[in-house]
Order: structure tokens, then C-alpha cells, then sequence
């Protein structure tokens, strides 16, 4: 079964709407459409979408692959602590970014989260897991990650 790989999402060849859609349809699509229409808030289909892509990312360093969040817009990502088996990631300006805050304990960005743990366990070589820790929804100053090494 042929597969869509990353570089084929740059062959684009709209020549009247260009390249770039609003930020506003990605939130519809993950916030309206998959958020609160799929079952347990999608987290389960986030989650798998965001390793498929993270694994399919062409990065092969976590330097790369921050730099590929920032090319991407996803947001601005930066270690804020690391140590032999944890490593925080706070993103800044996040999609999430100036959305109303709905519930105080809710966290929006796991897609993003299950990227950096796709791309990451590739990167190391190692089972490695992530987890939304703050989010700029939650009343948050930014989004973070707490990523576990195993």
C-alpha cells in the first residue's frame, strides 16, 4: 500500500489560494471537529495522528526538530529543563494561543505533545513519552511538555 510521506505535503500547487490556510480552520478542524466530536475528546486519535507525523518528520536531532516546530508555525519551542530521563519542552505562541479559556483544568494541545514523542522516540532510539503539562488554555503563560526517556 503506497503511503503519503512528508515531503509529498510540499508539492502544492494551488496557484490562485497559495500555500497557507488560516489558523482559524486548524482550530476549527482539531477544537470543533475532533476535540468535541469525536469520543473521549479525540485524545485517542490525536495521539496516533501526532506519532504517525512525528515519526515522519525529516529531522534526526532534537535541535532539528525544534527548529522544524518553528518552521512549521506550530509554535516556539524551547528546553526549559533536561536531565538523564525527563525533558521539559515550553512552547510559546502556540496554535492555542489566545483562546478563550473554557474549563481550567483543560488541555488542548496533545497533538503537538504526540508530534514531539513520535519525533523524538525516532531521534533516540527509545520508547519515549509525552505529556501536556501546561497549556496557554488552561490559563498557562505557555504551553509545556514533559517528556520521558525510557
Amino acid at each position: 500500500m503506497e503511503q503519503y510521506r512528508f515531503s509529498d505535503m510540499k508539492k502544492i500547487e494551488r496557484t490562485q489560494l497559495g500555500e497557507s490556510v488560516p489558523l482559524e480552520l486548524f482550530r476549527t478542524i482539531r477544537l470543533i471537529g475532533m476535540n468535541q466530536g469525536l469520543p473521549m475528546g479525540g485524545k485517542a486519535t490525536t495521539v496516533t495522528i501526532g506519532r504517525k507525523i512525528g515519526e515522519s518528520l525529516p529531522v534526526s536531532t532534537v535541535e532539528e526538530l525544534l527548529q522544524l516546530f518553528e518552521e512549521l508555525k506550530i509554535g516556539l519551542p524551547r528546553i526549559v529543563h533536561s536531565s538523564q530521563h525527563k525533558i521539559n519542552i515550553a512552547v510559546e505562541d502556540c496554535f492555542c494561543k489566545g483562546l478563550p479559556s473554557l474549563d481550567d483544568e483543560k488541555m488542548v494541545c496533545d497533538l503537538e505533545g504526540a508530534i514531539l514523542e513520535g519525533a523524538l522516540g525516532k531521534i533516540m532510539g527509545r520508547r519515549v513519552t509525552v505529556r501536556e503539562i501546561k497549556c496557554n488554555v488552561a490559563g498557562h503563560e505557555h504551553c509545556e511538555y514533559e517528556v520521558t526517556l525510557y
